[in-house]
C-alpha cells in the first residue's frame, strides 16, 4: 500500500475532512489533497505530526508494514 492512501483510509477511519488534517499540518486543503492523491511528496516532518496523530506508528503510515502498533 502507498503511503498517500494510508493517509486516506486513516482520515476517513476517523472521520475526519481533509481540511481539518490541512489545518493539524498548517497548509491548505488543496496541497494536502495533493499529499493524499499522491500528486506531491509529504515532506517528513508531516510524517512525524500525522503519526502521532493517528496514533500509529511511521513504518505504518509509509506502507513498511500492516501493524499500525507502535514499538
Amino acid at each position: 500500500m502507498y503511503f498517500y492512501e494510508r493517509l486516506k483510509d486513516l482520515r476517513e477511519e476517523r472521520e475526519k475532512k481533509q481540511i481539518e488534517i490541512a489545518m493539524l499540518l498548517n497548509t491548505s486543503q488543496e496541497q494536502y489533497s495533493r499529499w493524499e492523491n499522491g500528486v506531491r511528496e509529504l515532506p517528513m516532518h508531516h510524517f512525524i505530526t500525522l503519526a502521532n496523530f493517528y496514533n500509529v506508528s511511521i513504518d505504518y503510515l509509509v506502507g513498511i508494514t500492516d501493524n499500525p502498533n507502535r514499538r
